[in-house]
C-alpha cells in the first residue's frame, strides 16, 4: 500500500511559515499605528474638511477682476481603517504639493500612543475666465486676439498658469501646436524674437528733455519685452527692454 501524504493544513513546516507571516504582519501593523482601538475615519474626514477651505482661500491667485469658482472633490479613507487614538491630529500637505488638480491631504497623529500618518485624495477645480482658441495654430506662429475667445474653464486641470488677459499672450509665438478648444497657457508661448545675437541694433533713450539715439552691436538674443544687451559704438555695453518694432528701449 503507498505511503498516504500528509494534509497540507497539518504540515507543520507550512504552519510554522504561516505563524511566522502573521506574527511578522502584526508587528508592521503595530509599528505603523493601527491598532485595534479606532480614530474615527469620519471625524478624519472632516477635521481636513475644516482645514481645507482657508488653506485653499490663501493658496488661490488674488485677483478682483478675475474671480475663481472653486468646486471641491474629496475622497475618503478607507473605513476598515483602524487607527490608535490621538490628542491632536494635524493636517498637512505632502511636501512638493499643493491643493491645484488633483492633490492629497495629509493627517497625521503628533500626540498620542502610536504615531502615524495617512492621505485623503482631494481634487480641486477652479473655475475662471480664461481665452480659449478658436482654430488650430501651428508651432512658431504669433498669436492675435483673433485667435480665441473668451469662455470659463478649470484652471486647475493643469499645472501651468492660465494668462488670463490678452496682453499676456497676444504678439506673443506659440512653442507648439495648438489645437481649438485649448485654454491658453503659461508654457504654450514664448516672446517674439525681434533679432539675434551679433545683428545691429538701435538703441533709444530719452531722459528729462533730452532723447539719444545710437546703433550698437546685440550681445544677447532680443526676445520682445525682455531685456537685451547691446554694445555701442564706443565699447560701452548698455542694456535695455526690447520693442516690438526690433529696437531697444534703454532706460536713462
Amino acid at each position: 500500500m503507498p505511503a498516504t501524504r500528509p494534509h497540507p493544513q497539518r504540515n507543520p513546516l507550512r504552519q510554522l511559515v504561516r505563524h511566522g507571516a502573521c506574527l511578522l504582519a502584526t508587528l508592521w501593523l503595530g509599528a505603523s499605528g493601527t491598532t485595534l482601538a479606532s480614530e474615527s475615519t469620519d471625524a478624519l474626514e472632516n477635521t481636513a474638511r475644516a482645514w481645507l477651505k482657508p488653506t485653499l482661500d490663501a493658496q488661490l491667485p488674488q485677483d478682483a477682476e478675475l474671480p475663481l469658482r472653486t468646486e471641491v472633490v474629496m475622497g475618503s479613507l478607507d473605513s476598515r481603517l483602524r487607527l490608535a487614538p490621538c490628542a491632536k491630529v494635524e493636517p498637512h500637505l505632502p511636501p512638493g504639493s499643493r491643493l491645484w488638480g488633483r492633490s492629497r491631504i495629509g493627517l497625521r497623529c503628533v500626540d498620542g500612543p502610536r504615531r502615524w500618518n495617512v492621505y485623503i485624495p482631494v481634487t480641486i477645480k477652479a473655475w475662471g475666465p480664461a481665452w480659449v482658441l478658436r482654430r488650430p495654430v501651428d508651432a512658431g506662429a504669433t498669436l492675435s486676439q483673433d485667435d480665441a475667445e473668451q469662455v470659463e474653464v478649470d484652471w486647475a486641470a493643469q499645472s501651468s498658469a492660465v494668462l488670463a488677459r490678452p496682453d499676456m499672450w497676444v504678439g506673443q509665438q506659440t512653442a507648439f501646436a495648438l489645437t481649438p478648444g485649448q485654454a491658453i497657457r503659461e508654457n504654450m508661448v514664448r516672446p517674439t524674437k525681434a533679432f539675434a545675437a551679433g545683428d545691429q541694433v538701435r538703441v533709444n533713450g530719452s531722459g528729462t528733455g533730452f532723447s539719444i539715439s545710437a546703433t550698437g552691436k546685440a550681445l544677447t538674443h532680443g526676445l520682445v519685452g525682455q531685456s537685451a544687451r547691446i554694445r555701442l559704438p564706443g565699447g560701452r555695453v548698455v542694456t535695455g527692454e526690447v520693442q516690438d518694432d526690433q529696437t531697444v528701449e534703454m532706460a536713462l
